[in-house]
């Protein structure tokens, strides 16, 4: 008898803004520790320090404190986190990292900046080789940050993922794009969507999780949503309504 794989799935609906980094970053700690222990954990773009310009470096050198949290809670957990971080090349990036068994096991530089809101004025692009699949615990996953799924091209690097990952910080008043970017995105992909926005003042709080189907479940108020993973699901559409995707 076939086993098809199954694990749950959490998308986070955090509010962080106006609370000290160590506060948003307890809280947060706090939620994550209250999902499964085999979930795989998307917590909302840069939740912890959010675009913190005015504090930009002290922000930056917060990232170890991010890092070192996280490690500590992802033995059996996969959880992605993004956070502004400084590399050795001198420049500052918005790095996603994914963590699991107490290691980081990917990371990538947010690609495409939001210039409206001013983010090519601090940060440094990355490359776009660093958006992949990649490979956890039999999973395949794709990750793209917030702005980056608008772009089209992104989205057939990552044609035959099991889950797609998406944090961000999404304007309020861009909401329906933002709610129908994420679902076309898993229809189009035929598979699993987690993505985890801000519940802040001036962003959609619209966290969801959407199935290979297009079916969607939204958080709209609740800090954590979880949504099973079911392998057969991914390869149930993939067979039926097969568009090359394999």
């Amino acid at each position: 008898m076939t086993t098809f794989k199954q694990r749950p799935l959490c998308s986070l609906a955090f509010t962080s803004e106006n609370h000290s980094y160590e506060e948003n970053l307890s809280s947060l700690c706090a939620i994550i520790k209250e999902t499964p222990l085999d979930a795989v954990v998307v917590t909302p773009e840069l939740a912890v320090t959010n675009f913190d310009y005015d504090h930009f470096v002290v922000a930056a050198a917060f990232c170890e404190r991010i890092t070192e949290a996280f490690l500590g809670l992802s033995q059996t957990r996969i959880i992605v986190a993004t956070m502004i971080e400084k590399r050795q090349d001198g420049k500052f990036y918005n790095i996603a990292k994914v963590f699991y068994q107490g290691k980081v096991v990917h990371q990538q530089a947010k690609v495409k900046l939001f210039k409206f809101g001013g983010e090519h004025d601090y940060f440094s692009a990355g490359s776009e080789d660093e958006i992949m699949l990649f490979e956890v615990d039999g999973l395949r996953l794709g990750l793209l940050i917030c702005f980056e799924i608008r772009f089209k091209q992104f989205w057939k690097r990552l044609e035959g993922a099991d889950v797609l990952l998406i944090p961000a910080q999404w304007g309020k008043l861009r909401t329906q794009n933002f709610v129908s970017l994420t679902n076309a995105l898993a229809i189009m992909n035929q598979c699993y969507v987690v993505a985890s926005d801000t519940a802040n003042s001036d962003t959609t709080g619209m966290s969801g999780i959407i199935t290979p189907f297009g079916d969607e479940t939204r958080n709209t108020g609740r800090e954590t949503l979880e949504v099973m993973y079911e392998e057969k699901e991914v390869l149930k559409m993939r067979r039926y309504l097969d568009v090359g995707i394999s």
